[in-house]
């Protein structure tokens, strides 16, 4: 194993865990996730760190995926903590293992930034949920503001490798809505006391309309 593959299989995890668990983000977090209902299915739901915050008197079926490495052994591990049933498996946003129209809730948090074909994940997650289901988004991506953008632009190439491939200039809620979404945007802003290029937020909810 290269320096790096050690880096993205056991550094890669710890740097997200740390830096999608800081306060800010927590709260934000704790303001989304709680609206997931009956079977719900996670994007990236690998670290755990959405578990705390869904209502167990609201979620009959909890499922999740992450690409592997000690990801999904975070979530595993909270699951237990949490002490629920939890169907979480190794796969990736672009072939989600699981049937058409099953979960009446999907939840993806900070992840449409890693994935290799944003449009193909906005599909399957669509694929999945039930006509009328939801779709739960918090993410950080493309600035609105044009300064910030060339930052982005410039330091995006550098900021991949050692973030997971996370990208900083993807759209987050036009690309929801062009995904075949009816978007109800819940938020948007910077997050206090983080570099603008890395701290643009956007969060709300979708729905699954037609089929």
């Amino acid at each position: 194993m290269g320096l790096a593959g050690w880096w993205d299989r056991h550094a890669v995890p710890r740097v997200i865990r740390i830096a999608c668990g800081a306060p800010q983000i927590m709260k934000l977090r704790s303001f989304v996730v709680p609206m997931a209902s009956g079977r719900v299915f996670e994007l990236g739901c690998g670290g755990g760190i959405n578990q705390a915050f869904y209502d167990s008197n609201a979620v009959t079926h909890f499922a999740g995926i992450d690409p592997g490495g000690k990801l999904p052994e975070y979530a595993k591990a909270a699951a237990v903590a949490k002490g629920w049933e939890a169907d979480i498996r190794d796969g990736v946003g672009e072939d989600i293992p699981f049937g058409n129209d099953i979960f009446d809730s999907v939840v993806c948090t900070f992840t449409l930034c890693s994935v290799q074909d944003q449009a193909q994940v906005l599909r399957e997650m669509r694929r999945i949920l039930k006509p009328g289901g939801q779709l739960l988004f918090l993410e950080h991506g493309r600035a609105p503001d044009a300064k910030v953008a060339k930052w982005q632009n410039r330091i995006e190439p550098f900021w991949k490798p050692v973030a997971g491939g996370c990208h900083l200039t993807r759209p987050v809620t036009s690309a929801v809505a062009a995904g075949g979404f009816q978007v109800e945007p819940m938020g948007a802003k910077y997050v206090p006391k983080t570099p603008r290029p890395v701290g643009w937020m956007e969060w709300g909810r979708a729905i699954k309309t037609g089929r």
